[in-house]
């Protein structure tokens, strides 16, 4: 080609303006994951970046456009835009101009889970403050996962290794689907009510739409209300779900979570060997100190001439007796003759209490007699009385007269005919004595009153 055939050269705005038209025409739809956001106030647009695994894109988008769509975007959602190519001339950057934007499959799932987020957290459920510390050495461990994942064998695997003490609680539940959240909730509180002291919640990997029974609700207030704490083990490293944020402790898979509540064997008996050791130096220590003790109260003169404790009391004592020895002739002799004065005293008044009693005596001595001759003089009379209705009562009076008294052999007084048969031995007693008798018969005597009395049978 001749230099005179030679395309005339572009200036920079030229060039620049060529590449802005053929871009501006182009309009099309794509999807992609915000991973920069700045929508400061002031600003006429927001301004953001999309990005797949191979590319990123600079976006702007107009507040007007913006606040139409209602979308809040956010770093991580996913998201559909509607926009065209455009270039900024003066420092020669390309943006895509958007239309419109929408939430797209994850991210409308992510935003979901960011709203609850935010619920939980202005509840306190999230705050560090209110997760519990984990049990040193756990004896029951529950564990909450799917029975035929990994999971499972990595947890058992590690527990096994690292503490072999442990009893393992497993609920075997599923953790995918619409009833994996209500399932999970219940899986806890089997374990819990077995005697768990410590939860397991644990999965392994998976996509996002995978993992979302973790961000339920439910699960996560289920897991706050727990009364003993849980450790999430959800093997999906890039994301924190809801119920890694309310768990009282989050570990990044199974195998860690297993870690976290299982001591290692080896660190036990570390701590075992330096808690001994040091449990035998104090034993030590207050050996050789009790000892020190010893020899110091050993060496007092206390204890070298004992008798000396008691030279006090013996010069005490001493000059105690020689006081009593002194004091006791004198006590004598004064009690003796205040003995005598007593005596003496006692011997004046028993004499005149004697006189004056016999006194006493010999007047009611002559009262008493004046009173037993005139006492039988008043009743007198009457006992005459009283004789004489005597005399007149006494059976003996009647048997003067003639009648007897009839006695069988035990005693009775025979009333009847009929209380005696022929041949039984009868005594009378009539005035002067008693009267042997065998009866020979009986002999009934009719009275004035039977035949009335036979009458009115």
């Amino acid at each position: 080609m001749r230099s005179s055939e030679r395309q005339e050269a572009l200036s920079v705005s030229g060039a620049v303006a060529l590449a802005k038209g053929a871009l501006e025409g182009v309009v099309v739809r794509l999807v992609g994951e915000v991973s920069e956001v700045s929508n400061k106030p002031g600003y006429k647009a927001v301004y953001f970046t999309v990005k797949d695994r191979s590319a990123s894109l600079p976006c702007m988008m107009w507040n007007n456009r913006y606040q139409a769509a209602g979308v809040q975007l956010r770093v991580g959602a996913l998201v559909e835009l509607t926009g065209r190519f455009t270039l900024y001339a003066a420092k020669g950057r390309m943006n895509f101009d958007v239309f419109s934007v929408a939430l797209a499959g994850e991210g409308n799932l992510r935003l979901q889970v960011a709203e609850l987020a935010r619920k939980l957290a202005a509840e306190g459920l999230t705050s560090p403050e209110r997760k519990r510390p984990l049990p040193a050495y756990s004896q029951a461990v529950g564990l909450v996962t799917s029975p035929r994942g990994a999971a499972v064998h990595d947890v058992l695997r590690t527990l096994r290794r690292r503490w072999p003490l442990a009893r393992v609680l497993l609920a075997g539940v599923p953790v995918e689907g619409a009833g994996a959240p209500a399932a999970i909730v219940e899986g806890m509180q089997r374990v819990v009510m077995a005697g768990a002291e410590v939860v397991l919640v644990v999965r392994g990997g998976g996509s996002f739409e995978d993992l979302m029974p973790f961000n339920d609700e439910r699960l996560a207030r289920a897991i706050a209300d727990m009364p003993v704490p849980v450790v999430t083990g959800i093997g999906h490293e890039p994301d924190t779900s809801i119920a890694d944020m309310v768990a009282d402790v989050r570990a990044s898979t199974p195998t860690y979570a297993a870690a976290g509540v299982a001591p290692e064997g080896a660190e036990v008996r570390a701590r075992l060997d330096a808690l001994a050791s040091a449990l035998a130096a104090r034993e030590r220590a207050r050996v050789v100190a009790s000892s020190r003790r010893v020899e110091l109260m050993a060496a007092l003169p206390l204890f070298r001439e004992p008798m000396r404790l008691f030279e006090g009391d013996a010069r005490a004592l001493d000059e105690l007796s020689g006081r009593l020895h002194a004091a006791l002739p004198q006590a004598i002799a004064s009690d003796r003759r205040t003995l005598e004065g007593m005596r003496a005293l006692l011997a004046g008044s028993l004499a005149r209490l004697g006189e004056r009693e016999g006194q006493r005596t010999r007047a009611l001595e002559e009262r008493l007699r004046y009173q037993g001759r005139a006492l039988p003089q008043r009743f007198a009379g009457d006992v005459s009385m009283m004789a004489a209705r005597l005399g007149d009562l006494s059976p003996l009076a009647v048997l003067a007269r003639g009648y007897a008294i009839a006695r069988d052999e035990r005693g009775g007084v025979v009333k009847s005919v009929d209380d005696v048969r022929p041949s039984d031995a009868v005594e009378l007693t009539v005035s002067d004595g008693v009267v042997n008798c065998k009866v020979v018969g009986t002999q009934r005597i009719t009275t004035a009153l039977e035949p009335w009395e036979d009458s009115d049978e």
